[in-house]
């Protein structure tokens, strides 16, 4: 019997959106009040308690960091009932600490499932990133290329002008020059100041959000995750780890990574089915906030399988008692 079989991904997946439901939850009270590690904290106890009801073997590989760094859901960490499949897990308990902590838009509780030994064990480094929504001949664009150089491919692949392209940017320092020539090609660009599983999942979604193309480093661990969706959605990112300093070659050792200068495409770091849930915190362009009616509190959370293709946008109204 295939891996792909025994994860059961379609009794799963009502399971993980109430994992993300949960987490979005436990920190709705800390929208707006500055406190980035509270919010955090109330995400995670919320996102485990709610792992380990469900029927699975799990094991975090895509985390909070090491073992050493509990409370939070650690890399490593065993979750779920100890029955049922055997499952990686990657999971951000709040993507957007600060944006919770300041009230802005598009913070989320992200979560992906699939089958155990099938999901990349990126280390907690930078990862170069660059992704595209579906519709595209494999590798129109690629990491290798400057980011001129991938504007004016996307343009060719559409037919259209470079003016027409958009051009979605993790807002930092480092990205200057990055941002600088791609604006130079008549593209526009829409910058972002955290939360870069939303920005690439924008990608996905270019009619809807008007952004063909993501590029710039972030964080490894959401970039498995970012592909996690793309896998669902359709669409192809690629990821290159980013090492500053001998530690974080130590990390990428001990999680089993040898070439430091591979190039992960979607299906290298996500290599079977895959599901995938993420419920709003504070309103963004994917899916709403945590929003207070009189006698309930309501969420909305996005659902997807790789494995149908299938995306489900569910509202979900929680009694207040």
């Amino acid at each position: 019997m295939s891996a792909t079989v025994d994860f059961n991904d379609r009794m799963l997946s009502l399971g993980l959106a109430r994992v993300s439901e949960a987490a979005a939850l436990a920190c709705a009270d800390m929208i707006g009040r500055g406190d980035e590690k509270a919010a955090d904290q109330a995400a995670v106890n919320a996102m485990r308690e709610q792992l380990n009801m469900l029927n699975i073997q799990g094991v975090v590989v895509i985390g909070e960091g090491e073992r050493d760094e509990a409370p939070m859901l650690y890399i490593g960490e065993e979750v779920g009932s100890g029955e049922g499949p055997g499952v990686d897990i990657a999971l951000d308990p709040l993507e957007g600490t600060t944006l919770t902590a300041k009230a802005m838009p598009n913070a989320l509780t992200v979560i992906a499932m699939a089958p155990r030994g099938t999901l990349l064990h990126a280390p907690d480094t930078y990862m170069d990133k660059l992704a595209i929504g579906p519709g595209y001949a494999k590798d129109v664009v690629s990491l290798e290329m400057s980011p001129r150089e991938r504007v004016e491919a996307l343009a060719k692949a559409q037919g259209c002008k470079t003016s027409d392209i958009t051009v979605c940017i993790l807002e930092r320092p480092r990205h200057q020059d990055m941002i600088a020539e791609v604006r130079g090609t008549g593209a526009s660009v829409y910058m972002i100041t955290d939360g870069d599983v939303a920005g690439v999942i924008h990608c996905a979604e270019a009619e809807r959000t008007g952004i063909d193309m993501y590029m710039g480093s972030g964080g490894a661990p959401e970039g498995v995750l970012a592909a996690s969706a793309l896998k669902c959605m359709g669409g192809q990112i690629w990821g290159r780890l980013l090492f500053r300093n001998d530690d974080e070659r130590g990390r990428a050792r001990k999680a089993g990574i040898t070439d430091f200068d591979r190039i992960y495409s979607r299906d290298e770091m996500v290599t079977d089915d895959v599901i995938f849930a993420a419920t709003g915190v504070t309103d963004g362009s994917i899916v709403s906030g945590v929003k207070s009616r009189p006698g309930y509190v309501e969420t909305e959370t996005v659902l997807m399988r790789s494995k149908t293709g299938s995306l489900r946008r569910m509202i979900y109204r929680n009694p207040v008692k």
